[in-house]
């Protein structure tokens, strides 16, 4: 499996960052009008920051590398022929 840039998904990781680091940043705002307030914050935030994370995951196209080594370790034998029209 080889790594290649792709600029549609390099957007759109950018747009999942944004939206991680939005929720990172609005944080107390979104805890108390959706969740129910101060015993969340925390929860808020690591989910924030995961959301991030899997942005920049995404910008790098990693995401699809990443699949293919979960994959093959859960299927190592079928993979190949299984999985990769999916990816």
């Amino acid at each position: 499996m080889q790594w290649s840039f792709d600029f549609g998904w390099f957007l759109g990781g950018i747009a999942i960052a944004a939206a991680g680091a939005a929720l990172v940043i609005f944080y107390r705002q979104i805890a108390d009008e959706f969740l129910g307030g101060v015993s969340k914050y925390d929860k808020v935030k690591l989910v924030g920051i995961i959301i991030a994370i899997f942005g920049f995951i995404c910008m790098a196209n990693l995401h699809t590398l990443l699949l293919y080594f979960i994959f093959h370790l859960i299927m190592p034998n079928a993979f190949p022929y299984f999985v990769m029209p999916l990816l």
